[in-house]
């Protein structure tokens, strides 16, 4: 056996209709992991419906309606392999909550792919004011997604067909967009491709001669290379950071006959292992950790990424569920986050007093803008204007925000994914933001059980 490949996840982003699922469809089909059998049968279907030249499209809408009819789908669909990588997809472009579990989503991606349609109109379209091309670029760059590909597709529909001066007009532009929003251009790969005919994809195109491959300067090592499988091959891995202190957000609690209460969730920062005194905030409740379990093998040390349940001693359901959702941490509960918040999509203005719904990790809380502080320039983070009165869609804004119940949220720039968060209002995402500092409120000391005492002193 050979060194594992390191696992990375990407989120593929871009305007509705500029080939995303096509190209992560071509991905997943010729290096994943959709056997054959499986293949051949959404072939035969698409034929049958008329829509054999769809097949990449289609076997993504295939595996897309599956999983929304609540199906589930051996989540192996979803990666593909390269020389150097596991990628996973983390969420298929196209989905009606994309922008919602971009935040909320489990894992941070370590790179962004960005596809804008390179046919007649089309760039245009995407990158238009209204377009989502934009939207998603800030949206990754605003999660901390620091990495960005970008593939230019559809080649084969520019006029003429796979034109070089078409290429250059478009990464030009891009290029000035993505720096606007803080990418450094050097460091992204322009690729043109056609995720439909397989140009660039995996192999050099002859249809583009013209084209001298791509080249990335950081100061990490530079990378080059043609096509956009080695554009993947050449993000840059990322550190799980295993040296912080313990953040385990809970997705659930339950009570196991013979064994008790056992919290599930996915360990983001730290290392969980039997023998240590965790604390559940905001609930303040102390214990020690029985035995860590993941797939139903005893672990013995859980990592960054791993979804996992533990077993503790001497505590309720109830102890843990009076604040579910809760984080097993040794901190004390954060109130009154400062959040720097981006409007994207409000009809009207939003002022003092709002009262929306806030997503972040597992965390579903009402929420209020107590006050508005300061508008602020998107990009720069520069004071624009002390307590605006209003904000509307495309402002961005230092804010003071009240939970409604306790919540546990963490500084973006320590923990990101317990730092990020959208506002939800009106069955759709009003804002995202992510939370520059907190105000770490002293909990009145809770309920140490007997176990964690024991633990402690045996140390």
């Amino acid at each position: 056996m050979g060194k594992e490949k390191i696992h990375i996840n990407i989120v593929v982003i871009g305007h509705v209709d500029s080939g995303k699922s096509t190209t992560t469809g071509h991905l997943i089909y010729k290096c994943g992991g959709i056997d054959k059998r499986t293949i051949e049968k959404f072939e035969k279907e698409a034929a049958e419906m008329g829509k054999g030249s769809f097949k990449y499209a289609w076997v993504l809408d295939k595996l897309k309606a599956e999983r929304e009819r609540g199906i589930t789908i051996d989540i192996s669909l979803w990666k593909f392999e390269t020389a150097k990588y596991y990628v996973t997809i983390i969420d298929a472009p196209g989905h009606r909550d994309f922008i919602k579990n971009m935040i909320t989503g489990t894992s941070q991606a370590d790179c962004a792919v960005l596809v804008v349609a390179g046919g007649v109109g089309e760039f245009e379209a995407g990158i238009s004011k209204n377009g989502q091309t934009r939207e998603h670029a800030l949206l990754a760059y605003t999660l901390g997604v620091k990495q960005l590909i970008v593939g230019v597709n559809k080649m084969d529909s520019t006029e003429p067909p796979y034109s070089q001066k078409r290429f250059e007009e478009i990464q030009k532009e891009v290029s000035t967009y993505i720096k606007k929003i803080g990418y450094n251009p050097a460091t992204v790969a322009f690729v043109p491709i056609s995720g439909w005919h397989g140009d660039n994809m995996l192999e050099a195109s002859p249809n583009m001669g013209w084209f001298k491959g791509w080249k990335v300067e950081r100061k990490e090592g530079g990378a080059n290379g043609v096509t956009l499988l080695e554009a993947l091959d050449s993000i840059l891995p990322p550190s799980r950071p295993t040296d912080k202190p313990l953040r385990l957000p809970l997705q659930d609690v339950y009570k196991i006959g013979g064994i008790g209460t056992v919290p599930v969730g996915r360990v983001e920062t730290g290392t969980l292992k039997a023998g240590m005194i965790v604390t559940f905030a905001p609930a303040n409740v102390t214990t020690e950790v029985k035995s860590v379990e993941m797939h139903h093998e005893t672990l013995e040390a859980a990592l960054p990424g791993d979804n996992v349940g533990f077993n503790v001693k001497n505590v309720s359901v109830k102890d843990i569920r009076l604040y579910f959702p809760s984080c097993s941490i040794p901190s004390l509960p954060n109130l009154y986050p400062n959040p720097q918040v981006i409007i994207l999509n409000h009809p009207g203005t939003i002022s003092q007093g709002y009262a929306p719904v806030l997503d972040c990790h597992t965390a579903h809380i009402a929420c209020k803008f107590s006050e508005l502080k300061e508008k602020i320039d998107r990009r720069s983070g520069k004071k624009l204007e002390d307590n605006p009165k209003a904000l509307k869609s495309g402002d961005a804004a230092i804010i003071v925000m009240v939970p409604g119940k306790p919540m546990c949220v963490e500084s973006f720039a320590a923990y990101p994914p317990l730092g990020r968060f959208a506002v939800r209002d009106m069955r759709q995402t009003v804002a995202v933001g992510v939370i520059k500092a907190v105000d770490k409120k002293a909990a009145s000391t809770g309920k140490v059980t007997k176990s964690a005492v024991k633990a402690a002193k045996a140390k």
